[in-house]
């Protein structure tokens, strides 16, 4: 139990004290992270508001294979994307592997199908007659849409949500597509990992209070989503 309690202490100290190392980390699990679900958003609601509002014949199958992948293990992802991106796959030569590019990369595709799947819900459950009016009152088909969006603008940013919630706490993709490298791609995740093998239990436990309680923010925000 004094392990424990002196741990903590220690990594409350490095939080407290802005420790550099701790911080830098941080920041580029949040920087990447927030890159990525921005990239998801611009194809994952799009895409679901497609699947939503129109009957086609493989809508199904589509539905099926964004379920199939909201579940893809992080490692699948990353191991995908590492033979894309090393020197002998067919963008080897872009030099974005070990890189915070292909870190966002592989996370964009994480949360893509997370969004995408959360849109169709809302898009789905949302006022059947909201997109009829606005076309009847003179709306083009985009302005229409629009308004459907904006009726629904709540689950859209639960969507968002979710899909960040996901890949801010993932290890698989960022230990093999970003490399841990210290300053530069390690992320709170590959961190914890890392020095908790080193035996450097204290600093990984500061980084995962600090990684608890962006969570928590994520999900007390969400959960406020929902009840609106």
């Amino acid at each position: 139990m004094g392990f424990i309690t002196e741990s903590l202490r220690t990594s409350a100290a490095l939080i407290v004290s802005l420790d550099p190392e701790v911080f830098a980390t941080v920041t580029t699990s949040l920087a990447v992270s927030c890159c990525a679900i921005v990239l998801a958003a611009l194809i994952g609601v799009p895409a679901g508001v497609v699947v939503g509002l129109h009957d086609f014949p493989l809508k199904r199958a589509a539905i099926t294979l964004l379920n199939t992948l909201m579940a893809m293990p992080t490692v699948v992802v990353g191991l995908l994307l590492y033979g894309i991106l090393s020197r002998q796959g067919p963008l080897g030569t872009m030099g974005l592997l070990f890189t915070p590019s292909a870190m966002v990369i592989g996370q964009t595709l994480l949360a893509v199908p997370i969004v995408a799947n959360y849109t169709v819900g809302v898009v789905q459950g949302a006022d059947p007659r909201i997109l009829p009016t606005a076309l009847t009152l003179g709306a083009g088909p985009l302005e229409g849409v629009l308004q459907l969006l904006r009726q629904v603008r709540f689950g859209i940013v639960a969507a968002l949500i979710a899909g960040f919630g996901r890949i801010i706490a993932e290890v698989g993709v960022a230990m093999m597509l970003g490399g841990n490298i210290r300053g530069y791609t390690r992320t709170m995740t590959t961190a914890i990992a890392l020095e908790t093998s080193k035996g450097e239990f204290a600093f990984g436990l500061a980084l995962g209070l600090i990684l608890m309680t962006v969570a928590l923010a994520i999900n007390l925000f969400l959960n406020t989503l929902q009840q609106r």
